[in-house]
């Protein structure tokens, strides 16, 4: 069983530190708004939200990373409590450490960024560690967002009420990779695993299985 929990502590740190590294490199060498083209369906689009994944706005600012703190601060020590149960499948444990990881990554956004980058004007480039300082305090970052997949495209027949002859593009949302984890977590834990979404006390109740 310790296995799990070095698992789950692999899987957020890679998914951080990848995900981290990715948005510096994007800041620091994408002006804002610009998008780089590398297949038809694949662009490195640099955007930034004050708001949730994909760039949904929900509350304020501070609420929404005190939230996220708080989360992660939970999910740890959810993970903590279950790793070790025989009644528990891997995968749940796995699927935890990808949205644990994801609502890291971006906590690290809001609550650095705004300290460590400026925000210059573009086609200027953000500098890290500026001499003149950052462009918000503490808790105030923006989230950077650089993965655009624009799949496909059609315009909707002109028949159908409200949109008809308007230009419907599939996948608008651009996200990053912290997104991605958190998305691809509670989606596969919806599916596979809704019915270990318990309490810790709960799960140990449930019949002993062989997960490993």
């Amino acid at each position: 069983m310790r296995g799990r929990a070095t698992l789950a502590t692999l899987i957020i740190l890679l998914v951080v530190l990848l995900d981290q590294a990715l948005k510096i490199w994007i800041k620091t060498h994408f002006y804002l708004g610009e998008d780089l083209k590398i297949f038809p369906w694949f662009h490195l689009y640099f955007i930034e939200n004050n708001g949730m994944a994909f760039g949904m706005e929900f509350g304020s600012k501070l609420a929404l990373t005190l939230f996220r703190i708080v989360a992660v601060a939970l999910l740890i020590w959810y993970i903590a409590k279950i790793h070790s149960l025989k009644t528990v499948p891997r995968g749940y444990v796995v699927c935890l450490a990808f949205v644990t990881a994801g609502a890291a990554g971006n906590i690290f956004d809001c609550v650095f960024y705004g300290m460590i980058f400026n925000n210059p004007f573009p086609p200027q480039i953000a500098s890290l560690f500026p001499e003149a300082g950052g462009y918000a305090p503490v808790f105030f970052g923006r989230v950077v967002d650089m993965l655009y997949f624009p799949l496909f495209s059609f315009v909707w027949p002109s028949w159908i009420p409200g949109v008809g002859g308007q230009e419907f593009l599939f996948f608008q949302p651009i996200f990053n990779l912290a997104d991605a984890a958190i998305s691809c977590g509670i989606i596969t834990l919806v599916i596979f695993y809704h019915r270990y979404i318990i309490s810790p006390k709960a799960l140990a109740q449930l019949p002993e299985r062989n997960f490993d």
